[in-house]
């Protein structure tokens, strides 16, 4: 048997500002929503395969509830000084270890640019470094973007959680689970990215 004396992930660490050359990411804020607002075009056709749409007439409900909620945890992203996106940390167990990187919406300006390969492992080096074990992605199966792109990360596919969520648009999705692991994450401990 196995038992775990460590101390617990340290969440103040966490959810400090994370900066790498011109990307620079922070706690998404108040500040934050007119940078958001104007980069979530109402007819930007990604927001078919999110969970919510933060645009138009839905953004100012939206963005309430992703400040205000207590199990999320996402960066507002600027590159170069412009408004990139947000990211973050979601479903938080901290005595578990586990927590779920996701949330993200790139603005179609830095779409294929490599922001979010740039971002992506910034988070999970945060996420180890932190203390956490597990980390956690749940993609819409057709969101074949995102499934690249994670599993170009190294994470390991664990299966289709079926009909697991109905989205805005009345769809009911598919989740595809991918996680990865402290030890399978090489930038772990060389702090790759980091830097407040």
């Amino acid at each position: 048997m196995t038992t775990d004396h460590r101390p617990p992930p340290d969440l103040d660490a966490l959810l400090m500002p994370i900066a790498a050359g011109d990307l620079h990411m922070e706690q998404l804020a108040e500040r934050h929503r007119e940078g958001l607002r104007a980069a979530c075009p109402i007819d930007d056709p990604v927001w078919d395969i999110y969970p919510v749409r933060i645009a138009g007439a839905d953004f100012d409900r939206e963005f309430e509830a992703i400040i205000a909620s207590p199990g999320r945890h996402p960066f507002a992203i600027m590159d170069g000084g412009r408004f990139a996106g947000m990211s973050g940390f979601l479903n938080v167990d901290a005595p578990n270890r586990v927590l779920e990187l996701g949330g993200t919406y790139m603005t179609p300006a830095v779409r294929g640019s490599g922001v979010n390969g740039r971002v992506k492992p910034m988070l999970l080096a945060r996420a180890f470094t932190s203390g956490f074990d597990r980390v956690e992605f749940r993609i819409d199966v057709r969101n074949g973007r995102s499934l690249r792109a994670v599993e170009k990360l190294g994470a390991v596919r664990e299966g289709v959680l079926r009909r697991q969520r109905v989205t805005w648009t009345g769809h009911v999705r598919d989740t595809v689970v991918f996680s990865i692991l402290r030890g399978e994450w090489p930038g772990v401990g060389a702090g790759a990215g980091e830097g407040a």
